[in-house]
């Protein structure tokens, strides 16, 4: 997040692909050290979800982690098809959690110049639930909007790009303007934001033009000041494409933490009571 009122000068736009078969040009492997710790008080007994770990994918290989919580407590892990880890447990009291992993990314491919936006009938099965209205992304109400302006830029590639050209010349990365609540709809009227309602906004667009997208958490190196980043993919060839709208992160420093259809799947944090956040801390490194 930046100071409220501020604006930060963002790049050129920062794309890249995990598991599609288009031939791109590779970014370099890098490793990275992650350290989180997450401090927050808990009135009474309360269940959590936690997504925190970084996830298990072709694109990137967890080297060595640990997890800690203090005072100990039961957990159960969960993992996804898609290689997404989460944590479920009860917690009371003043709760700490840490989290700590090299991760190293093994090489990824840049968005290409050009790529197909395939028909509904020929996508897969479990990734149809990726063009679909959600909650914080009401892409039902922005059709007529997006043929407008991104109906004519050429193939699926092209009208991905035109979507992030466009958030970057509208839209100003502000903090404090937006809330949990804030969705793509009031971005677009407001047209300020952080990466979170970048996402939103991004993903509800696309999802207007046919084309399948969802939210993704991710640790980001170079994020300033370090937080949780919230980028998203689209669907197009044959595999998912990454894609930062924020222009913040540079590639090779992503490292994903989960995915789904908007944030309310990708929380680091989830409870059935309130809670209270004492402290949190985010360290992304070169290793």
């Amino acid at each position: 997040m930046v100071p409220s009122g501020g604006r930060r000068n963002c790049g050129a736009a920062r794309v890249l692909q995990g598991e599609g078969l288009i031939p791109t040009t590779l970014v370099p492997a890098m490793k990275l050290s992650i350290k989180a710790e997450l401090v927050y008080s808990f009135v009474e007994a309360t269940q959590i979800i936690a997504n925190i770990e970084a996830s298990h994918t072709s694109d990137q290989m967890v080297l060595s982690e640990s997890l800690d919580i203090h005072p100990p407590t039961n957990l159960l892990s969960d993992k996804t098809p898609y290689g997404d880890r989460s944590l479920r447990a009860s917690l009371s009291g003043e709760v700490t959690i840490r989290y700590q992993a090299e991760v190293e990314n093994n090489l990824r491919h840049l968005l290409p110049q050009a790529g197909r936006q395939l028909l509904w009938s020929d996508l897969p099965n479990d990734v149809l639930p990726f063009l679909l209205p959600s909650r914080f992304c009401p892409s039902d109400k922005f059709m007529r909007f997006a043929q407008r302006e991104f109906g004519a830029a050429g193939d699926g590639v092209a009208r991905v790009m035109a979507i992030l050209e466009w958030i970057h010349r509208n839209v100003d990365y502000v903090s404090g303007i937006s809330n949990a609540e804030t969705t793509a709809e009031r971005t677009f009227v407001d047209r300020a934001g952080v990466c979170r309602d970048f996402t939103h906004l991004g993903i509800t667009l696309a999802r207007a033009l046919g084309i399948p997208a969802r939210a993704v958490s991710a640790y980001a190196l170079e994020l300033n000041p370090p937080d949780f980043h919230a980028i998203f993919e689209v669907y197009l060839e044959n595999g998912w494409w990454l894609i930062d709208p924020t222009r913040l992160a540079p590639i090779e420093g992503i490292v994903r933490i989960g995915s789904g259809r908007d944030a309310s799947d990708i929380a680091f944090l989830t409870s059935d009571k309130r809670c209270q956040v004492l402290r949190q801390t985010i360290e992304v490194s070169k290793a």
